[in-house]
């Protein structure tokens, strides 16, 4: 055993390889380059679009300060982006500090420099760190600039970060002013990543909500855009209405809700900035809340959706105590806005955001600031109508006694109340209790989930939404397995038990229907899930209780005759028969399940009466050969897959890419 001197020795030796050479000082863009999920979250699609976000961003900056009437978005060919305003543009003087480079230069090529730090140049701003057009110029493979000011047009283009010449005078322009970023994302870092049309499409309209006084124009090369014609060449966003614009958007194909929307702007004390909302409680009763600050998305809320809830649930908890109904006491924040769709649109001063890509507000006084303005215009709107004020409450406290009702059973089956609101994810349940009769739709992702939610049958269908691509479980970990939290949810949901403890009779749903996009990146998950219950539940395919939908891939009209197709055979085969001899047939390709209206999502693959559904069986001399290609193409050996592919090839007859 080693003494105290051999382990000094060893530690000192360990020491002496670790010097002052050793430490890299990484300066200018380069950071951005080598790291740049520190900076948008990744490489990934989503990261790229988030490229896009930083330009609009910036271009909303002028608009709420006041300089900017209008902001374009082009999409051109072979992934190329141009965000234009007509603001003030881009100082393009020498800069003070740095008397070689002009403001512009400096803005674009170094980390944390802006004009939102401090001063009066913008007194709100979702750029605030300096470093979002600087990061897209860093990871641009080429990056060019327009700054219209003072009637002269200045130019300079940029590769990888760098200037490839000196900032330009172009000469004089008329009627121009502002500034203009065309960029093309760089391909060593983003690989074959590409801008999605109707993503971008989507951001730009939801920025017009945002700020009322914009107009937001969106222009897109053919050849840019997907060919199914869902998304335009060109179209103009300018919302007066704000955020009660918005809020109608969302809800106008889910009824009109019996309550009047509660929407209104205010500003706060002190010039501390102001806030928008809008918020209605629909009869369906299916939650959307939407958060935003200085025109920044915040999808995991922060402290001013704390001070909305608070807002609503001092409020109705105020109006309750009046009104002497005293049930109102136990109603909490997720009682009162678990049904609603809310929207929040805060503008502040120096906002807080936990990371760069600001998915959270932590600006401490936002809560007390949204809180004081929300109730004091709540209270008015309760007070105002006191017969809608009545019903809301009424509606809120039932709510609320089901889940105190829930917490105090202490049944587990699936009769029991508290089992139902117990389960994780965002599982919309059925109202059936018994599991005869009843099916769960299993589907991919939030905006698929919304689709199928509304066009389900609530008394017998419930729709589990799940957050992307699920664990392999073929080739993962048991440790793996347990920690992952979608499988959790969907094991909790349906309530049966995994492998030799799997009980069939504990089934909370009598189909088990797994509902995907009909792509390719939808037969992977649904080829990811039907490995998990083959491996884990695989008495649920033995008793027959597991499903595949069969969603359509394209819809074809022709006058009055409009019918759906499963994929590209089933379409040419309806070019054959249904539409034999006609011309113009008018083809649409659903991008996906999220995409497609809830009354052809309900015609289509979840009415029972006009679905078509695939029953998942095993047959019983194919035992072994199901277990054997399970492993071969979804197990740990990679080389058994390579071998399948390399055997198989020559069957593909079209490769679509």
């Amino acid at each position: 055993m080693p003494d105290d001197n051999d382990l000094f020795r060893v530690a000192s030796q360990t020491g002496a390889d670790y010097t002052a050479k050793d430490i890299e000082v990484l300066e200018g863009l380069e950071p951005v380059r080598r790291r740049p999920g520190m900076y948008i979250g990744g490489t990934d699609e989503a990261s790229l679009h988030h490229l896009v976000a930083e330009l609009l961003d910036n271009a909303m900056d002028e608009a709420v300060a006041g300089h900017a009437s209008h902001i374009d978005l082009v999409i051109a060919p072979d992934n190329e982006v141009t965000v234009r305003d007509n603001g003030r543009g881009i100082p393009v003087d020498a800069h003070p500090k740095h008397k070689k480079k002009s403001a512009l230069e400096v803005i674009l090529t170094t980390l944390h420099s802006g004009g939102k730090f401090g001063g009066s140049a913008y007194k709100t701003s979702g750029g605030l760190h300096g470093v979002g057009l600087s990061v897209v110029n860093a990871l641009a493979e080429t990056l060019t600039v327009e700054v219209a000011r003072d009637r002269r047009l200045w130019t300079q283009s940029y590769r990888r970060g760098e200037p490839t010449g000196a900032l330009k005078d172009s000469g004089p322009v008329q009627n121009r002013r502002g500034t203009a970023i065309t960029f093309r994302p760089d391909t060593s870092i983003f690989g074959t990543a590409k801008f999605r049309p109707e993503q971008l499409y989507r951001m730009a309209r939801a920025k017009a909500y945002l700020f009322r006084g914009v107009e937001i124009r969106w222009r897109a090369d053919a050849r840019a855009l997907p060919k199914d014609g869902s998304v335009p060449a060109e179209e103009t966003f300018h919302f007066p209405g704000g955020l009660a614009d918005f809020l109608a958007s969302i809800i106008a194909d889910r009824g009109q809700p019996a309550l009047r929307a509660f929407t209104g702007a205010a500003a706060f004390p002190g010039g501390a900035g102001h806030a928008e909302w809008a918020i209605a409680w629909p009869e369906d009763d299916e939650p959307y809340q939407s958060t935003y600050c200085n025109t920044i998305p915040t999808p995991q809320g922060g402290t001013h959706e704390q001070g909305l809830r608070s807002a609503i649930l001092k409020g109705l908890k105020a109006y309750g105590e009046r009104a002497g109904n005293r049930r109102s006491q136990q109603v909490t924040a997720e009682d009162a806005l678990g049904g609603a769709v809310a929207l929040l649109s805060v503008f502040l001063r120096d906002p807080q955001f936990q990371g760069q890509t600001k998915e959270r507000l932590s600006t401490p006084e936002a809560t007390r600031l949204v809180e004081a303005t929300l109730k004091d215009h709540f209270d008015h709107w309760l007070s105002g109508d006191p017969e809608a004020a009545t019903a809301l409450l009424t509606r809120i406290i039932e709510r609320a006694e089901e889940r105190l009702r829930a917490r105090q059973s202490k049944e587990v089956a699936r009769r029991s109340a508290t089992r139902r609101l117990r389960l994780p994810g965002k599982l919309a349940d059925c109202a059936r209790q018994e599991a005869a009769g009843t099916e769960i739709f299993i589907v991919e992702g939030d905006s698929a989930g919304g689709s199928a939610k509304q066009a389900r049958d609530r008394e017998t269908q419930a729709v589990l939404p799940l957050r992307g691509k699920i664990l392999n479980v073929a080739s993962a970990t048991l440790d793996k397995l347990r920690a992952n939290k979608e499988l959790g949810d969907l094991v909790t949901a349906l309530g049966c038990g995994l492998r030799d403890r799997f009980r069939a009779a504990d089934l909370r749903y009598e189909r088990v229907i797994i509902m995907t996009d009909a792509d390719v990146d939808g037969a992977h998950i649904a080829t990811l899930l039907l490995t998990f219950f083959y491996q884990e539940m695989r008495g649920l395919i033995d008793a027959g209780h597991l499903y595949l939908a069969l969603p359509p891939l394209y819809r074809m009209s022709h006058g009055a005759t409009v019918v759906f197709a499963r994929d590209d055979q089933h379409r040419e085969e309806l070019m054959r028969t249904t539409f034999k001899g006609k011309s113009a047939v008018d083809l649409s390709r659903f991008k996906g399940l999220g995409e497609m209206p809830a009354a052809q999502l309900r015609q289509t693959t979840m009415h029972p009466a006009t679905r078509a559904l695939l029953r998942i069986e095993i047959a019983p001399d194919a035992r072994e050969a199901t277990a054997t290609r399970v492993e071969h193409l979804m197990g740990r050996n990679p080389e058994l897959r390579f071998a399948f592919i390399q055997k198989n090839a020559d069957l593909i007859e079209t490769l679509d890419v």
